[in-house]
């Protein structure tokens, strides 16, 4: 079901003819795998160059095969982490010599390191979280900029940001913070940068992997009323729909992508 949907998806871009990233250069931070290589897919699919980054060299060799799949030397990844000033600056480095600039710029990495309620969280704990999910993203966000980044940013947050969130306390707490600074880099950003982010319930990928395994899925799934949980390709869509011109005159804006939950009232 799922490789019927991503080559569903794939073969209707083609047939479109929809090339709106052709001649333009994206990174992705945390592309290795999940949300962050379907981006990568979908934005190669439609014309762009991608600079992928992620922690293990070898899941970066598969996301580039994959990617050269699509368009052969279209994709470069980087190994490193997220929050490592060196790693992003050899990136950013890269970014310039290789291409002169950079148009799009999508902060995806994240981590979740810790479930349970916020009180149980060791502090060092709850200091990494935000460093990846917070602070690196607003520190690869003005690298970026110092770097000459033309046009768009999308934030990857969560649902979780959006209100309490019961087992993944401090996730939600950073994915809130990243929406809020998703809001404030929209306005000191403008005119000429657009900054957005979306909102993704619970997709199939290895960060989300301990909500939906086993018979877990069944029972999350019938809360959705579009019946399934996310899958990668569900988020790149409305990624590469923010990145794109066809949303110019929106910035500042968190884009919900939850299958419908949204809509249902509880009580």
């Amino acid at each position: 079901m799922r490789y019927c949907l991503a080559t569903y998806r794939t073969v209707g871009i083609e047939g479109a003819g929809m090339r709106r990233f052709e001649g333009r250069v994206a990174l992705i931070t945390g592309a290795s795998r999940g949300i962050g290589l379907a981006v990568a897919e979908r934005l190669v699919t439609e014309g762009a160059t991608v600079v992928i980054t992620g922690r293990k060299p070898e899941s970066l060799t598969a996301a580039i095969a994959r990617l050269d799949a699509i368009a052969e030397g279209h994709a470069v990844g980087v190994a490193g982490k997220a929050d490592d000033d060196d790693h992003r600056a050899d990136v950013l480095a890269l970014v310039r010599d290789r291409f002169g600039g950079l148009d799009h710029l999508v902060n995806n990495a994240g981590i979740n390191p810790a479930y349970g309620p916020a009180l149980q969280i060791e502090s060092s704990v709850v200091r990494k979280i935000l460093d990846v999910n917070v602070v690196a993203a607003l520190d690869w966000t003005r690298s970026a900029v110092e770097a000459g980044l033309r046009r768009s940013i999308v934030n990857t947050g969560s649902v979780a940001g959006l209100s309490a969130s019961p087992g993944v306390a401090f996730y939600g707490v950073s994915k809130a913070a990243l929406l809020n600074l998703t809001q404030q880099l929209a306005v000191e950003l403008a005119p000429g940068i657009r900054v957005n982010a979306v909102a993704p319930a619970v997709v199939r990928t290895r960060l989300a992997q301990a909500l939906y395994e086993g018979d877990r899925e069944a029972r999350l799934a019938a809360v959705y009323p579009l019946g399934r949980i996310g899958e990668p390709e569900d988020v790149a869509g409305p990624v590469a729909f923010l990145l794109s011109d066809d949303a110019a005159w929106i910035t500042g804006h968190t884009l919900t992508i939850d299958g419908g939950a949204s809509a249902v009232a509880v009580g």
